[in-house]
C-alpha cells in the first residue's frame, strides 16, 4: 500500500511537471472527505528516492532476517541504501510512531466497541445494519443489499425477501417483491394471481473474491487518468471491502460502473419471473476456500425450511483451495480428501435448512495458467507512464512480501503454475463426483466447469482481447466483463441441461410490470 501511494504521488509530479507537494496536495483533492491522506512522505520523496526507498525508511515495509529485500522498483542507488537500512537518519521518531499508532486505533475505549461489531459483522457475513435482526438491511454497504436483497420493513422480522406470502400479501409485502395489495375487479390478492405456482425461487451463492467481486479501480492508479471523479466511489468500496457484489456474476443487480455491463443469474431469474425481485443473497469472502464455507454458513444464510421459497444455490470458490502467498505454496493447497469432506459437511448443514425442492450447483476451479500467459509481459497501471512495471514484477513484488493472491500460478516458473493446475483438476473432479453420487433430501446437485475456455473463445469472437477478461489492477480475478459473459454461458448450460432448476417463465411477467410501474415502483 505505501509503495502503490508514493508511487502514484512520483507519477503525479512527473505528469502535471509540479513539485511532490503539489502532487500530495492534488491527491488529497481527488480523494473525499476524511479519507484525504497524510503527506508524511514528503521528506523522503524530495531526496529523489524510489517509492520502495521511502516505505522501506517509515518501516512499514520490512525485511525479515534470512529474507530477501523485497521491491517492486530497480535496486536503489548505494547511498540511499545507506539511509535505508537506517532511518532514523533522516525521518523523525514521531512520524514512525504517528504509522504505528495508527493501526491500534481500534485500541481507544470509545471505538472498541464499534471495532468488534465491525470484526464480527465481517466474520459472520451480516448486515451491519439490521435493526429487526433478519439478515436483511435498507443500508447498502456493510453486507448490506449491495450483498442481499434489501429488506422493506427493517422493524419486522417476519418481513424479509424471500419468504412465502403472508396471506398472499393481500394487506403488506411480506416478501419484498413490491407486489401486494387485491385487485379491485375480482378481489384476489395481485401475489395470489401472478405468483402461485409460479416456481418462485432465490439464488444464494456461496463463493470467494471471485464471486463477491473485487475491484480496484485502475483510476486509482493511473495518473494519466486520475481526477476527482475517480475516487467519488472510494468510501462505498471500503466500505464493502473492495467487493462490488451489486455488479457480480450471480447477484449483480445495478448497472455497472467498472468496465462492462451487468449480467447475473439473479436478473435472469428476475426477468424470467418478476415474483422472484430482491430473493438474492452473496455468501462470499475474499481469500475463503472450501474449509471455510461450512464454518460460517450456520452465522450466514438467510432461508427458512418452513416458511422461504426455495433457492438456486451456487457453489463457487474457483481458486483459493490452490491459491495462497506462502513460499512452499503446494503444501498449503487443500488435497482431494480435504475437499471431499469441506463441501459435503457444507451441503449437509444446506439439506438442513435450504426448503424442498432447492438446487445446488457446484462449480470447478478455473485454471489460472490463464493469467500468466495473458498478462506478464504487459505494462501494469502503475508502470503504464514511464513504461517500467510489468504484471510479472508486481506478481514478483507480491511473492517476496508473501502476500501474493496465487503464488503457485503467478509466477515465471511453467513447472509451478502446471503442477498448481494438476490440483486444480483434481478438486474439480472431487466436485463433479460429489454432484454424481452425493443424495440430499431437500435439493439435487449439479456439476459445471468454470467457464473460462468459452468465455474467452466468446470475448474472441467480439473483437476483445484475452487479457481485458482479468482485473486490470490485481491481474488475478475475473473481469466485469469475464462476468457478464461467463453469466450467458452459464444459463446457456442451465437453459439446455437443468432446465428444471431454473423454474418456469411466469406469463404474467408483463402485467406485474404494468400494475408496479401504475404505483410508481422501480
Amino acid at each position: 500500500g505505501c509503495v502503490l501511494m508514493v508511487s502514484v504521488v512520483e507519477q503525479l509530479a512527473q505528469w502535471h511537471n509540479s513539485t511532490v507537494k503539489a502532487a500530495v496536495e492534488r491527491l488529497c483533492n481527488y480523494i473525499p472527505g476524511k479519507y484525504q491522506l497524510m503527506g508524511h512522505m514528503l521528506c523522503c520523496i524530495a531526496r529523489k528516492m524510489n517509492a520502495d526507498v521511502v516505505c522501506h525508511s517509515l518501516k512499514l515495509c520490512k525485511q525479515d532476517p534470512g529474507q530477501p529485500l523485497c521491491h517492486l522498483y530497480a535496486p536503489p542507488k548505494v547511498h540511499h541504501l545507506w539511509e535505508l537500512m537506517h532511518p532514523f537518519s533522516f525521518i523523525f521518531l514521531p512520524l514512525q510512531k504517528s504509522f504505528m499508532g495508527f493501526s491500534s486505533i481500534c485500541a481507544f475505549p470509545l471505538l472498541a466497541n464499534l471495532c468488534e461489531k465491525i470484526k464480527y459483522v465481517l466474520r459472520n457475513k451480516l448486515p451491519f445494519e439490521d435493526f429487526d435482526g433478519d439478515k436483511f438491511s435498507t443500508f447498502p454497504t456493510l453486507r448490506g443489499y449491495h450483498w442481499r436483497g434489501r429488506d422493506c420493513n427493517d422493524k419486522n422480522t417476519t418481513v424479509y425477501p424471500g419468504r412465502r406470502p403472508d396471506n398472499w400479501d393481500a394487506k403488506s409485502d411480506s416478501n419484498c417483491n413490491g407486489i401486494w395489495g387485491v385487485d379491485p375487479k375480482d378481489g384476489i390478492p395481485y401475489e395470489e394471481k401472478f405468483c402461485k405456482g409460479a416456481d418462485s425461487r432465490g439464488v444464494v451463492l456461496l463463493g470467494d473474491s471471485a464471486g463477491a467481486h473485487f475491484h480496484i479501480p485502475p483510476e486509482w492508479m493511473t495518473v494519466t487518468q486520475m481526477s476527482a471523479k475517480s475516487f467519488e466511489n472510494l468510501p462505498v468500496a471500503f466500505s464493502d471491502e473492495l467487493d462490488w457484489p451489486q455488479f457480480s456474476e450471480f447477484t449483480g443487480f445495478l448497472n455497472s460502473t467498472i468496465g462492462g455491463w451487468t449480467d447475473s443469474l439473479y436478473l435472469r431469474l428476475r426477468k424470467r419471473n418478476r415474483c422472484n425481485h430482491r430473493d438474492l443473497q452473496n455468501i462470499s469472502q475474499n481469500d475463503t476456500e472450501s474449509v471455510n464455507i461450512a464454518a460460517y454458513l450456520s452465522f450466514s444464510l438467510a432461508r427458512n425450511q418452513l416458511l422461504d421459497n426455495p433457492a438456486i444455490v451456487i457453489y463457487a470458490t474457483i481458486g483459493n483451495d490452490v491459491c495462497n502467498g506462502n513460499r512452499d505454496t503446494l503444501a498449503h493447497m487443500t488435497t482431494p480428501k480435504e475437499m471431499l469432506s469441506n463441501v459435503v459437511q457444507a451441503l449437509r448443514y444446506l439439506d438442513s435448512h435450504l426448503p424442498k425442492g432447492s438446487h445446488v450447483i457446484l462449480t470447478g476451479l478455473v485454471d489460472g495458467r490463464f493469467l500468466w500467459d495473458n498478462l506478464h509481459d504487459r505494462y501494469h497501471p502503475l508502470g503504464q507512464l514511464n513504461r517500467d512495471v510489468t504484471y510479472s514484477q508486481i506478481y514478483s513484488f507480491l511473492d517476496c512480501l508473501q502476500v501474493s493472491p496465487c503464488s503457485g500460478w503467478l509466477t515465471p516458473n511453467e513447472t509451478l503454475r502446471n503442477l498448481t493446475s494438476e490440483r486444480a483438476l483434481q478438486l474439480s473432479n472431487v466436485l463433479k463426483e460429489i454432484a454424481r453420487s452425493e443424495k440430499f433430501a431437500n435439493f439435487d446437485v449439479f456439476y459445471m466447469d468454470f467457464p473460462l475456455r468459452q468465455t474467452a473463445e466468446e470475448w474472441h469472437k467480439m473483437g476483445g482481447e484475452l487479457w481485458q477478461l482479468i482485473e486490470p489492477v490485481d491481474g488475478f480475478h475475473p473481469s466485469q466483463i469475464a462476468a457478464a459473459l461467463g453469466t450467458r454461458i452459464t444459463w446457456q448450460k442451465a437453459l439446455q441441461e437443468w432446465p428444471q432448476v431454473l423454474g418456469k417463465e411466469n406469463p404474467f411477467n408483463d402485467q406485474i410490470e404494468a400494475i408496479f410501474k401504475d404505483q410508481g415502483g422501480h
